[in-house]
């Protein structure tokens, strides 16, 4: 019979033994030990001496999984610095106070969530107290991304300190009439106090991750010594489920960043029950950080539970609680005694013996009450131990009870998430539990109070006093005044005014010329943050390689394959370009971060993320959104765009609604340039406002968006006369007329105003020719440049004349006296240019290339969606022959005349 404990001839024959006889004795021994003393002997030797050789730095796979307990053992643990009687009197404080502000906004239908804060309390009390460092500590302070759904416990603690007053909480989810407070950390809304935010979950550790990244970038580029920042990240445990939430594990292990804390509440419950049931969401949490290479601190248990383990000499009690599901734990917190007893303590005889030396009181202590993530001591030294951890990132995981200390009808229930309010009665046992000096007669007409101890109280004081010592307050979010950046040297952008002659130019190709010039600027230059993932050399960007060098924290550690090659791979520890691989994700959160770094750390940072378009809003449209929400500025750049410029690619890479999703985030300036100066005029624009001196009742706090094509074609030069650089910016201006093409029509000639953007305009201009040459039509070519922003005008004049202001939209403004009817067209679904139909006074209709992508030749696909030149042409005479103006036969001629 083969011995199954015997190692296998296959990795034998990979592990090379040179002293079998050595090998012998150590597995006899192993086998001596787990026939002698029990396998969960055998076990407990295997990992202690896993332990002791990664402690001594030899090579072996690591210990995924450790026992169901604490890291740091009792006796380890430091000392609390402060007076942890009175923490324990703000904490009580802010609970109650975060239960009444949701409890009253009830009243109102507006909701809020208690349970999960209750959860929480000390995980973020204690970090307050002796952690988090404010923006006035030593580089930027630290980042702070807050549980969405514990708001209300900041929003508590801000009362208790004085930030907030009782019309501010009175005010929770009610924003319209001012003093009002936002759901959950809404840096727009809110953006003294708030800097993340993070309800959509997923997207906090994420960005948490980047901007801990970030930070070293910053300090390694020289731009700010952010080191002694340090990012921290609550989260859920349920929350984890999210694929964003450790999409980039292996990034912060990889590059070293422990200057990044993960505080996951583990409450074993997420928004309907529990987070895995069946399973034990710890361990995993664990295994899966260890295995990313993260240091792992878990805070499981109280302090009542040391007696307990004390009485464990035979293992059972540690065995027993890593058998035990999650769901099960969730029951003994809602169970009596009796039942613990049965069930938890009489599945094993050791523990029937160690169940008969606890009273009933104790074991619902322990089991109701006393978790890590309760206790300030026990999270002091997971906090301490974070921060003191060198070479990695580290995970705390804190074990509590969901709606903790608001009483048996919230405490680990399934619905507590849902549960917005607690009875005045909850409210009076929960006052008896904190021992807080709140009065029956406080509560009038049944309205429960909020509770303050007094400007001038002892709390108070403290709060505040550990708040200088770290810094000042904290969440806090501040825009120091900064002087606006210097404008780049105009000669940057007037390079692009005379066209490129004979030359095929991209506008893809155009924009990369122009950062190209504009990290130059002795000025700004370093400013800049030119953000890939993984398609540099598509969007030929190679050549930024030498000259920035790609950011990497080790620098070069080897010889590229192509040092001799001129446009070689260089990576370096100050390097400026953040090249991400194949992570949309991951970028996009570089970009939050870079481009927030004017409130984060007090540095204006210009970043622009060039990126597939498809690729672009349709995967990531959610930490756009986030961008926007976190005041981001900067320049997102979408290439190789359009549904049928894509030569070859297909349905999967084939735009043709980008800027739709785009025209739905307020703060994203969506363009879609179809020629190298108008890509120029709209950075240096953008340049102006978002970094420069924004006009009056411009909101600087805004991102771009621009579509560049990987088309090559003549660039043209700027055409001259008033007006055009604000028609490029405002979204439309005439690029010709008939005459101005060079067409003389007849004087009775029938017009008609062709608008196109992007690479579109190019098949409008062939039009105009056909149109002349062939059916004696005039047409005059329009460069829309922005459908969104011209609708985005309209919207306002139309919000403006029911207040009773006279206003005209500018797309109404510039098409006035425009002869005949419009025709749009772009190489997007339609919706993108009929967002302005209903402000256009002439007939208008429009073309798009709306449906699914496909693979082929431009022309071909062209012709496929009815957008081509030829098409554009039998669309003209269809509105002119609706009009009279042409005859009706026309159409028909058409279309048989280009083949149609």
């Amino acid at each position: 019979m083969t011995d199954p404990h015997a190692i296998q001839p296959s990795a034998l024959d990979q592990l090379p033994d040179r002293d079998p006889e050595e090998t012998a004795e150590w597995q006899a021994s192993l086998d001596a030990v787990a026939r002698e003393a029990g396998p969960h002997r055998a076990a407990y030797l295997m990992r202690r001496t896993l332990e002791r050789a990664e402690a001594g730095g030899i090579a072996l796979p690591k210990l995924l999984e450790t026992d169901y307990v604490n890291t740091i053992p009792t006796a380890a643990e430091p000392g609390v610095p402060g007076d942890e009687a009175m923490e324990a009197r703000i904490t009580a404080w802010n609970r109650w106070n975060a239960a009444a502000m949701v409890t009253r906004g009830a009243k109102h239908g507006v909701g809020g969530h208690i349970a999960t804060f209750a959860s929480a309390a000390w995980l973020y009390e204690t970090g307050f107290n002796h952690f988090f460092k404010g923006k006035e500590a030593d580089g930027s302070g630290d980042q702070l991304y807050i549980q969405g759904h514990a708001s209300p416990g900041i929003y508590a603690r801000a009362f208790l300190d004085g930030r907030l007053n009782e019309q501010h909480l009175d005010n929770f989810r009610q924003e319209t009439g001012g003093n009002g407070l936002p759901s959950y950390p809404h840096p727009r809304r809110l953006p003294w106090l708030w800097e993340f935010p993070t309800v959509s979950m997923g997207l906090g550790p994420l960005s948490a991750i980047y901007q801990a990244r970030f930070n070293r970038y910053l300090t390694n580029r020289g731009i700010k010594d952010v080191s002694a920042s340090h990012v921290w990240a609550f989260l859920g445990d349920g929350e984890m489920d999210e694929p964003e939430s450790t999409a980039a594990l292996a990034l912060a292990a990889r590059e070293e960043l422990d200057n990044l804390t993960f505080v996951i509440n583990c409450n074993l419950q997420r928004l309907d029950g529990p987070v895995r049931a069946n399973f034990k969401i710890v361990q995993e949490l664990e295994a899966q950080f260890r295995g990313a290479g993260w240091n792992v601190v878990k805070t499981l248990w109280g302090s009542a539970w040391d007696e307990l383990f004390r009485l464990d000499t035979t293992g059972a009690l540690v065995r027993r609680l890593r058998q035990v599901p999650d769901a099960q734990i969730q029951t003994y917190q809602t169970r009596d005694a009796a039942y613990i007893r049965q069930d938890f303590f009489g599945a094993d005889p050791a523990l029937v013996e160690m169940a008969k030396l606890l009273s009933d009181d104790k074991i619902l202590e322990c089991f109701h009450l006393s978790r890590g993530g309760h206790e300030a001591r026990k999270v002091y030294a997971a906090y301490k131990a974070a921060v003191d951890h060198k070479g990695a990132p580290t995970v705390i995981l804190a074990q509590t009870v969901k709606g903790h200390t608001l009483g048996d009808g919230f405490a680990s229930k399934n619905a507590n998430h849902q549960m917005k309010k607690l009875s005045v009665d909850e409210f009076k046992a929960m006052r008896d539990l904190l021992d807080l000096p709140i009065k029956d007669s406080d509560f009038t007409d049944g309205v429960v109070p909020y509770g303050h101890p007094g400007a001038d109280s002892p709390e108070v004081r403290y709060l505040q006093e550990r708040r200088a010592a770290l810094g000042g307050p904290a969440p806090a979010r501040r825009v120091h005044p900064v002087a606006p950046l210097p404008a780049p040297a105009e000669k940057a952008f007037a390079s692009f005014d005379k066209g490129s002659g004979s030359q095929n130019v991209a506008t893809t190709m155009a924009f990369v010329r122009l950062i190209k010039d504009l990290v130059r600027d002795k000025e700004t230059g370093g400013r800049w943050v030119p953000i890939v993932p993984d398609e540099a050399r598509t969007f030929g960007m190679e050549s930024l390689f030498p000259s920035l060098g790609i950011y990497s924290p080790k620098g070069q550690t080897y010889e590229p394959v192509d040092r001799d090659q001129l446009m070689y791979y260089k990576e370096a520890k100050n390097g400026q370009i953040l090249n991400e691989g194949i992570t949309e994700a991951g970028s996009m959160a570089d970009f939050i971060a870079a481009s927030t770094s004017y409130a984060t750390h007090g540095e204006a940072m210009i970043p622009f993320y060039i990126f597939y378009s498809m690729f672009g809003w349709q995967r990531t449209a959610d930490q756009m959104w986030q961008l926007g929400d976190q005041l981001g500025r900067g320049f997102l750049v979408g290439a190789t765009a359009g549904r049928t410029t894509l030569t070859g690619e297909g349905l999967q890479h084939a735009d043709g609604h980008s800027p739709v999703i785009a025209a739905t985030n307020p703060a994203a300036l969506t363009y879609d340039p179809a020629f190298a100066y108008e890509v120029a005029t709209i950075v240096k624009d953008g340049l102006r406002r978002m970094y420069g001196e924004a006009a009056p009742g411009e909101d600087p706090n805004v991102f771009y968006y621009l579509t560049v094509y990987n088309e090559p074609l003549p660039q043209p030069a700027k055409p001259s006369g008033l007006g055009i650089d604000e028609g490029i910016v405002k979204g439309l201006y005439r690029f010709n007329t008939a005459e101005s093409a060079g067409i003389t029509p007849a004087a009775d000639a029938p017009r008609i105003q062709l608008l196109g953007s992007g690479t579109a305009i190019h098949w409008a201009l062939k039009a105009q020719q056909l149109l002349a040459a062939d059916w004696g039509v005039a047409a005059d070519v329009w460069s829309a440049t922005s459908w969104t922003e011209l609708r985005r005008d309209a919207l306002e004049a139309d919000a403006a004349l029911l207040r009773g202001e006279e206003r005209v939209p500018y797309v109404r403004q510039a098409l006035q006296g425009a002869e005949g009817p419009v025709l749009a067209v772009s190489d997007y679904m339609r919706q993108v240019p009929d967002q302005i139909a209903q402000w256009v006074e002439q007939d208008y209709s429009s073309l798009g290339a709306d449906g699914f992508g496909l693979s082929d030749t431009r022309e071909a696909a062209r012709r496929h969606f009815g957008v081509d030149a030829e098409s554009i042409v039998v669309a003209a005479l269809a509105q002119l022959a609706r009009r009279g103006e042409v005859k009706a036969t026309a159409v028909k001629e058409a279309r048989e005349k280009y083949g149609l």
